[in-house]
């Protein structure tokens, strides 16, 4: 096995829990290798630092796999790695739909696996991984049938633009038997189609489960505005949880129109309707309309996916959320939230306070949340920090 030696002074983000050495902090790598290939890779003075996968390729030249230069990455590791995954999400989440591999954060980095009721989608984003991809379902299949948990089909969504950095091409199709790829999950008791080969990302958003379950209590007998409601998610919690009339928004038309299936698939096409629009010309015309909302959802997607655009994100989100208060009653509720990496949760909460002294609004936090539990966060690791922040606020006029 080759060895990666790190230059003096680098390392920092791996030292303190970090799982990923960048281009820049290699001094040197002796022996043969492949792309691909697991490395030793070892501080500037020769202390052991771990093994991970290498791919010169990528500005992320290793992913570690292990912190221990003595242990044998092979199946019986990875399916140690499968089985803490499962047990820890059987423990802290509703496993009929949920996340199972988080890459990094479940030590497995560089793919991600769902389990939507009996199907999974996997995701695989680096080329190391790629190797193990197949033996990882294996072993995740054989997991779940312990459980009694048998899984029908599995597709995979590998099709992110990142793959290309790997030297990977995009791909998506079944592995195996193909099947409908139209598949019903049950989640806070909202039932939904999710489209897992030509929706967003793996198909749908699980990271969000528990922050629309925060709203009900919200909802009873209101009125509500979802804005960014792609598939209609917060709005169809909204209106299982009883809200007299709600408002769901997007710009996509294939996911106003598969809103708009799971609307009446949950018997709420009376309460819940959806309109196919620009989210950020539509509030304006709203406000004007002296329209109000008793709840405003703000559920965008990321407005930046590198640090070189986060000042253009921050107009956005300022914009938004400046918006958005607008529509609230005075007294009513304002729930909004950041998927962006790059919009950290400082930052995040500063530019919420802008848009309200904009607009002369005083917030009361009711909740700050993150994302759900089978998305985890593992500290000093920056890899999966809390990219997700939700807030929850009570607006109310300057008094």
């Amino acid at each position: 096995m080759a060895t990666v030696q790190l230059k003096k002074g680098t390392g920092r983000s791996l030292k303190a829990g970090g799982a990923w050495i960048y281009d820049n902090e290699i001094d040197s790598i002796s022996g043969s290798y492949q792309n691909g290939d697991m490395v030793y890779v070892e501080d500037f003075d020769g202390y052991p630092l771990g093994q991970g996968f290498i791919n010169t390729n990528s500005t992320i030249t290793i992913r570690m796999m292990t912190r221990k230069k003595g242990v044998l990455v092979d199946d019986s590791l990875i399916e140690q790695r499968v089985r803490n995954a499962w047990e820890y999400r059987k423990a802290v989440v509703d496993t009929s739909s949920c996340r199972i591999i988080f890459g990094e954060a479940d030590f497995l980095p560089g793919i991600v696996i769902d389990k939507f009721s009996d199907v999974l989608v996997v995701e695989s984003l680096a080329l190391g991984i790629e190797r193990w991809k197949m033996v990882i379902l294996e072993k995740l299949q054989a997991v779940l049938n312990e459980d009694g948990i048998s899984i029908r089909g599995i597709y995979e969504r590998s099709d992110a633009k990142v793959r290309l950095q790997e030297g990977l091409k995009r791909h998506k199709g079944f592995i195996g038997a193909p099947f409908d790829t139209k598949v019903e999950i049950t989640e806070n008791g909202v039932r939904y189609l999710v489209d897992v080969e030509d929706g967003q990302k793996t198909g749908f958003f699980l990271d969000q489960k528990y922050n629309r379950l925060a709203i009900h209590r919200l909802c009873p007998g209101k009125r509500v505005l979802d804005c960014f409601t792609h598939t209609g998610s917060f709005a169809l919690n909204a209106g299982i949880a009883g809200a007299a009339s709600v408002l769901g928004v997007d710009a996509s038309a294939l996911a106003i129109n598969q809103a708009r299936e799971n609307a009446e698939l949950n018997g709420l096409s009376d309460r819940v309707h959806f309109q196919c629009a620009d989210v950020f010309e539509l509030l304006p015309q709203l406000e004007a309309a002296k329209e109000r909302f008793d709840l405003v959802i703000l559920d965008p997607p990321a407005f930046t996916k590198s640090r070189n655009s986060i000042k253009n994100a921050v107009k956005g989100y300022r914009e938004i959320n400046l918006r958005g208060m607008k529509l609230v009653k005075d007294g009513g509720f304002l729930a909004t939230c950041s998927c962006s990496h790059f919009m950290n949760p400082e930052l995040f909460a500063k530019t919420i306070q802008e848009a309200a002294s904009g607009v002369h609004k005083r917030l009361r936090q009711v909740e700050y949340r993150t994302q759900a539990a089978d998305h985890p966060i593992l500290w000093s690791r920056e890899e999966s920090s809390y990219y997700l922040k939700f807030y929850i606020f009570q607006v109310c006029e300057e008094r």
